[in-house]
């Protein structure tokens, strides 16, 4: 049987299952490209260079090394080195969140996508039952095969659902944990570069006090 042939043969509900593939596929493509380019970005060379610079105050040094990054997390210490003087560590914080949030992005379209999946393909099911059992009501069993192909063809929504949902949980899981390590990471170098102020801070006390 042809895909066209067995997706004819879904019913009517497999028009909004097409619909949650497509836009689950289209999802997970951009999130894709996303992460790629994220990680493309990423520079931990630049990261620790940076630390080395705001340990000795050399601020515009930091200034003209980074200039021209999109490393989420040079840009997390960024932040924080420009407001050093007002509040460094809310600084970073706000800076997280907003590169999290654009972590996140259409992640809830994906998990909407898992849970309605299965639920649009055993409602087609439902309805294919009921399709058969009016045929059986009606013709008897005087043809057996009308009523068990109806309910085949109604499983095939069933399995539709659920391979949705299956094709699309894994990217999910992977997505989630890379956020979560890039949440680590962030966390991480924003310790790190609170520590290092801390240090030149008070090699500055110390000198201006010898």
């Amino acid at each position: 049987m042809r895909v066209w042939e067995v997706y004819q043969s879904g019913g009517p509900v497999m028009w909004p299952l097409l619909g949650c593939s497509f836009l689950a596929l289209v999802v997970i493509l951009e999130r894709l490209m996303f992460w790629f380019g994220s990680l493309k970005n990423r520079n931990r060379n630049l990261a620790g260079e940076i630390l080395d610079l705001a340990s000795k105050g050399e601020w515009e040094a930091i200034r003209e090394c980074t200039a021209h990054s999109n490393d989420y997390v040079i840009r997390v210490l960024v932040s924080g080195i420009l407001h050093r003087d007002y509040d460094m560590t809310s600084a970073m914080a706000a800076e997280a969140e907003s590169q999290i949030q654009k972590m996140q992005k259409f992640m809830g379209v994906i998990d909407t996508m898992i849970t309605v999946s299965p639920l649009l393909g055993i409602f087609g099911t439902v309805l294919g039952i009921i399709s058969s059992f009016k045929v059986l009501g009606m013709a008897g069993l005087d043809d057996p095969r009308a009523v068990t192909g109806g309910i085949a063809q109604a499983l095939i929504t069933t399995a539709a659902g659920l391979g949705i949902a299956i094709m699309s949980v894994f990217p999910y899981n992977y997505f989630n944990s890379r956020i979560e390590r890039a949440t680590h990471e962030m966390e991480k170098y924003a310790t790190s570069l609170e520590l290092a102020y801390e240090h030149y801070l008070r090699s500055s006390n110390t000198g201006g006090g010898s």
